[in-house]
């Protein structure tokens, strides 16, 4: 069994930065893949980005290039640095943890999720 507990998130003007942290309790974190997604009002939950336990990693083609996922495995604990907001950027921000370890882009293939947190881009 896995928890996960999001923070970092918050208000901040277009063009600012922000970095979401994601700490897990549990065995075997490094074994994890571990995702965020985001979810706007009215809007599906979206894919964000992907890492694997080696650090291997994936972005939306939305983010690519703005937004860079990271982990401490000794912390298990996994970062989403967030530059360059647009207002479109504004969602409930989730992590998830995928014990196949493959770092899937589709959210049915994790298992645990955190609670989120928020995350609004003003214009």
């Amino acid at each position: 069994q896995v928890q996960l507990v999001e923070s970092g998130g918050g208000s901040v003007q277009a063009g600012g930065s922000l970095r979401l942290s994601c700490a897990a309790s549990g065995p075997g974190f490094s074994d994890y893949a571990m995702g965020w997604f985001r979810q706007a009002p009215g809007k599906e939950r979206e894919f964000v980005a992907a890492i694997r336990g080696g650090g291997r990693s994936s972005y939306a083609d939305s983010v690519e290039g703005r937004f860079t996922i990271s982990r401490d495995n000794a912390k298990s604990t996994v970062y989403l640095q967030m530059n360059s907001l647009k207002p479109d950027d504004t969602a409930v921000y989730y992590c998830a943890a995928d014990s196949s370890g493959v770092a899937h882009t589709t959210r049915r293939f994790y298992e645990y999720w955190g609670q989120g947190t928020q995350v609004s881009v003003s214009s």
